[in-house]
């Protein structure tokens, strides 16, 4: 093991992800995954959980944990704040919060931006985005984290300064699976490329994304849409009408993708249609980046 390795820990709703790190190199030692989620556990549960994951590599305690996502909202393991931006990691580590019943373990606080116009709260993603930027050595940029809860963050000046979410994943879920427009995909396998062009290509309709996804339905029945390209036509849709929703960002700028190789792909697909130069960072890298910059500050600030 590292003379100086930390752990960091991804934990949402549906998955459980930690990584065992060296703190110089910042590389990936080792690595445990699970389907054990916030919605598998009570709330005592958690730190006997984590415990068990991380006890090989904690050398009795003395390796810290960092933990970042949904873990820190009111339905997981304790509730952190979270702040408002702008916010940076320094923001972060000033309001760290110590994960009960776990010594040398601190839950990352999320973000929020709060105004008349605009209300919006991300927990998780502040991690991705800032560790995004570090791992290319940026400080400005925008930022694409696909997922059931897509999110769109700005970063200028290494701190995060505005975001948005839009319901993409979640919202593809429901119309495929829940409605009559995506009866005919609820079988189908794969998504189809074909598919997927072709509702990026119906989401610029100007009666807007309402009309876009009905048009999975009229193009199986009239217009040559095999069943089997329904669910790649109906993520074209959400997809490209979330794209085009944030011209305002990616309008001449390049955008960085954070998220699994299968979502990066069609996201990429969507944003180079519009002209659009895109990076890609993975995940896994984001979040190891985003932490141990983190926990360098941290003990910066908490020397031994």
């Amino acid at each position: 093991m590292s003379a100086h390795p930390l752990i960091a820990v991804d934990w949402g709703t549906s998955n459980f992800r930690a990584f065992l790190v060296d703190r110089v190199s910042g590389e990936c030692l080792d690595s445990r995954r699970s389907e054990v989620g916030l919605r598998a556990l009570s709330a005592g549960e958690f730190p006997h959980y984590c415990a068990s994951q991380v006890k090989d590599w904690r050398d009795g305690g003395r390796v810290p944990v960092y933990l970042s996502g949904m873990v820190g909202s009111g339905r997981g393991w304790c509730e952190a704040p979270q702040l408002q931006v702008p916010a940076g990691l320094d923001d972060l580590v000033t309001r760290l919060m110590p994960a009960p019943g776990l010594a040398s373990a601190w839950i990352v606080p999320g973000l929020k931006t709060v105004s008349e116009a605009h209300v919006d709260v991300m927990r998780g993603e502040e991690i991705q985005a800032l560790g995004a930027m570090a791992h290319q050595g940026l400080a400005d940029g925008i930022c694409c984290l696909p997922g059931t809860h897509s999110k769109w963050a700005r970063l200028s000046a290494g701190r995060l300064v505005d975001f948005t979410t839009a319901m993409t994943g979640e919202l593809y879920h429901a119309v495929r699976f829940h409605t009559l427009v995506g009866e005919p995909a609820r079988d189908s396998g794969e998504i189809d490329e074909a598919g997927f062009r072709q509702g990026l290509e119906a989401a610029r309709h100007p009666a807007g994304v309402l009309h876009a996804l009905f048009e999975a339905r009229s193009r199986h029945l009239y217009g040559g849409l095999e069943g089997a390209s329904v669910a790649g036509f109906i993520s074209g849709v959400l997809i490209g009408s979330e794209i085009l929703a944030q011209a305002s960002l990616w309008r001449r700028q390049e955008v960085t993708l954070v998220g699994s190789a299968t979502m990066n792909a069609w996201y990429r697909i969507a944003l180079e249609e519009q002209g659009v130069t895109v990076v890609e960072v993975k995940s896994d890298a984001a979040t190891l980046s985003g932490i141990k910059a983190l926990a360098d500050r941290h003990e910066a600030m908490n020397p031994a």
